[in-house]
């Protein structure tokens, strides 16, 4: 199973959640290399703040106590939705050469279904002039893309839009985030 080693703080609940019995502090966090959505218990005394970089992977973690698992996009609350999608475009922008590889590698799903077209934005038309371009020679950059594609939509703003959609459960193919566990997507159901 693949596990996160970072993520970012989205929202941090001192006293925990109000329908709890025994309240502990809380964190709700995005993994920045999966972009799972984490509830993080911290160490005693160590506060957390929103947009906060922290280590959770193997070994020491000095804010982290432990990850108390994985969780939906709907139980997240409003403050860490709100703040999602610009914690989302950092890391997109942070990891710049993997989506760029993403845009230089992706093949087709189906038959008549392409990776690039689940893009928010994508259209056939894009679908050709993508091929076409990366046949020429691997997209280098963001901003590479952007000069040998012309009239195209905003590639972050478009990878962003995709990553919070699959979040939300709305999609069937997932190309940047963690497939949700059957269990969850039975009980959404």
């Amino acid at each position: 199973m693949n596990k996160e080693e970072n993520c970012v703080i989205l929202d941090f609940l001192h006293t925990g959640y109000s329908d709890r019995r025994h309240p502990e502090p809380i964190a709700q966090a995005l993994g920045t290399q999966f972009f799972s959505l984490l509830e993080l218990v911290p160490r005693e005394g160590v506060i957390l703040k929103q947009e906060q970089d922290v280590y959770i992977g193997e070994g020491k973690r000095p804010d982290i106590r432990f990850i108390r698992g994985q969780m939906e996009y709907d139980k997240l609350t409003s403050v860490a939705k709100s703040t999602l999608p610009d914690v989302i475009e950092k890391i997109v922008l942070a990891n710049e050469q993997k989506f760029i590889d993403f845009f230089n590698r992706a093949g087709p799903l189906t038959p008549r279904m392409h990776a690039l077209q689940l893009l928010p934005g994508v259209g056939k038309k894009h679908l050709l002039d993508i091929l076409n371009e990366r046949r020429k020679k691997p997209f280098e950059s963001y901003a590479d893309l952007r000069t040998r594609l012309g009239m195209f939509p905003d590639i972050v703003k478009s990878v962003v839009q995709r990553v919070l959609d699959e979040l939300q459960g709305n999609e069937k193919y997932f190309l940047f985030t963690m497939q949700p566990r059957q269990e969850n997507r039975m009980n959404a159901r």
